[in-house]
């Protein structure tokens, strides 16, 4: 959560609850919807750390709003980030190692554990299919997030079935 609100914090200032409704907006409901304490907490800690910096406004009617700026350390955070990769490869895998382990404990059959990881993942396809053609379906940053959501299940799916054909051959 810290450097997607510093990316918003990059066009301008802003308080907590307009980034929340920003986020809400870029990727629609496809994406879990943060929480506005969430957002909050983070942001103190955003501006202990000198990446953002708050300012008290006054308002007449209402309790005082807090409107957080980026600072140069902010600034230069996200050109880190942005020169970033993401995350490599999958290598951390807990289903893989349930699956690795399930013949050693006799807890789990390898082959049960494939099926209900399958059953898991074409159910979540239908529930990102829903997203996609709901209110979503104008928003083409929501789109792009569960069109690769999708294709990482898809592959997820596909190494299941691959899982499946070598521990069914006889060895």
């Amino acid at each position: 959560m810290r450097l997607p609100l510093l990316a918003l914090l990059a066009r301008g200032p802003a308080h907590g609850y307009e980034l929340k409704q920003d986020l809400e907006r870029l990727l629609g409901a496809a994406y879990p919807q943060p929480n506005i304490g969430q957002i909050y907490v983070t942001l103190s800690r955003l501006e202990k750390t000198g990446l953002i910096e708050g300012e008290e406004v006054e308002q007449s009617s209402r309790p005082n709003k807090k409107i957080y700026h980026l600072t140069d350390a902010g600034q230069e955070a996200l050109r880190v980030w942005y020169e970033e990769t993401a995350d490599e490869p999958r290598l951390r895998d807990e289903f893989f190692m349930k699956l690795a382990l399930a013949p050693q404990t006799g807890l789990a059959d390898q082959i049960a554990l494939i099926n209900k990881q399958r059953r898991h993942y074409l159910n979540t396809m239908r529930t990102l299919s829903k997203l996609v053609t709901g209110e979503n379906r104008d928003n083409r940053t929501a789109r792009l997030l569960v069109e690769g959501a999708m294709l990482h299940l898809q592959a997820d799916l596909d190494w299941l079935e691959r899982c499946q054909e070598e521990l069914e051959e006889p060895e």
